[in-house]
């Protein structure tokens, strides 16, 4: 299993200590795999990206209208946290459903 986050996230950080035994990447360091990121987008289209992040707020109007998924290439720090990769399941988020999902409360 892998998460997609930030180090400094701590919704990211209590997903880790939750999950157990699970790769972390810190997309601000490595980005997003091209293929995992086609895929959730795919699966999850707008909702991939936070428009509530720092990084966002930072674009500008031209800059947003980027083809989403160029857009996450260029500045990572704007996905959804986490994106969890168990096999070939995605998820996005730390919600209730996504912790089910995993058979913690």
């Amino acid at each position: 299993m892998q998460l997609y986050g930030l180090k400094t996230c701590d919704t990211c950080r209590t997903a880790l200590k939750l999950l157990g035994q699970v790769e972390f990447f810190d997309v601000r360091d490595q980005g997003i795999p091209v293929e995992i990121l086609m895929k959730a987008y795919a699966q999850f289209n707008g909702a991939l990206i936070n428009t509530r992040s720092t990084t966002w707020h930072r674009l500008n109007e031209s800059q947003r209208k980027v083809p989403p998924t160029t857009l996450l290439m260029e500045h990572p720090t704007i996905m959804k946290r986490p994106l969890i990769v168990d096999g070939i399941q995605l998820y996005l988020g730390w919600n209730k459903d996504v912790r089910a999902a995993f058979g913690i409360s």
